[in-house]
């Protein structure tokens, strides 16, 4: 099930770029035609992981519960559905948070909602495939939603220190993040991809994630790629050997959201940015729109 769907998003995603390792959407090629730098989403997957949510040590009987929960709408076609809204011709749902109030019974949820189309804002309302997955197991549960937003690097400490009952944050699953959680099985397979400006042509002859990451690799220490603080992506670009990373020799520059990265690179003052595949699309088209 979860194979089918991910090739199923991975099409959705491949249809707003063109084909080969330089693609760009049709919005962008337009927009890079009437002299505007925009951004496009090199078209490879540069690694390869699950999502899954992050539960407090101490309540095993709630990750039962939500490995249930996620077997559940994964096999009835529930995931399907919601994702349809942010992939598809489906309309979103806006999901209200309540006040925290320790007298009542609530699941109390992590989320760092600047990870379109996963978790995010409008308004005083969230939205997001994560959201609407927390809003219905809340319902499942008979528990009143509460939704505390934080910077992405908080949210699985805030359930290691009980805060929270369970991150639902877009969450790749690893061993660092594991000593603060519980990961559930896994709900969703994500890989990162490079973003760059509509201009750039260095990645166009490249076949596969190997030829991309030997190019990153010909960058120096006066170069920059840009990265949501605290995802893969940092990990990818710092270097890490928990996550099996080797680290590129470019400067990473850390930003509280994907967005605010891809502005700056499209203003020159980064050359890169690196960020998981959907909110790379999410962000691109939304930017795009106004260049």
């Amino acid at each position: 099930m979860k194979k089918k769907l991910a090739l199923g998003l991975a099409l959705v995603l491949a249809c707003g770029t063109l084909a080969g390792c330089g693609g760009s959407s049709e919005e962008g090629k337009d927009s890079a035609e009437s002299g505007a730098t925009t951004a496009k989403v090199i078209d490879v997957d540069l690694t390869d992981e699950e999502y899954a949510f992050g539960v407090d040590k101490d309540q095993p009987e709630l990750l039962e519960q939500a490995n249930a929960f996620i077997a559940k709408v994964l096999e009835d076609g529930t995931f399907d559905e919601i994702c349809d809204k942010y992939f598809g011709d489906g309309e979103p749902e806006a999901v209200q948070s309540a006040e925290l109030d320790t007298s009542k019974d609530q699941l109390v949820v992590a989320t760092n909602a600047a990870f379109e189309p996963f978790e995010y804002t409008q308004g005083d309302n969230y939205y997001g495939i994560d959201m609407e997955l927390a809003a219905l197991f809340a319902e499942e549960l008979g528990q009143e939603l509460v939704i505390q937003n934080m910077d992405f690097d908080a949210v699985c400490l805030s359930v290691g220190q009980h805060k929270c009952d369970i991150a639902m944050a877009g969450l790749t699953i690893n061993d660092e993040r594991e000593e603060l959680v519980t990961f559930t099985d896994s709900y969703y397979q994500a890989s990162q991809r490079l973003i760059v400006p509509s201009t750039d042509t260095s990645f166009d002859d490249c076949a596969d994630a190997d030829a991309v990451a030997a190019k990153l690799a010909e960058l120096d220490s006066s170069d920059s790629v840009g990265v949501q603080q605290g995802t893969t992506g940092q990990f990818y670009v710092e270097g890490d050997a928990d996550w099996g990373f080797e680290g590129l020799p470019a400067k990473c520059v850390p930003y509280k959201n994907g967005s605010l990265a891809v502005q700056d690179m499209l203003q020159g003052k980064i050359q890169y940015v690196i960020i998981d595949a959907a909110p790379a699309a999410a962000i691109t088209e939304a930017i795009n729109e106004v260049q």
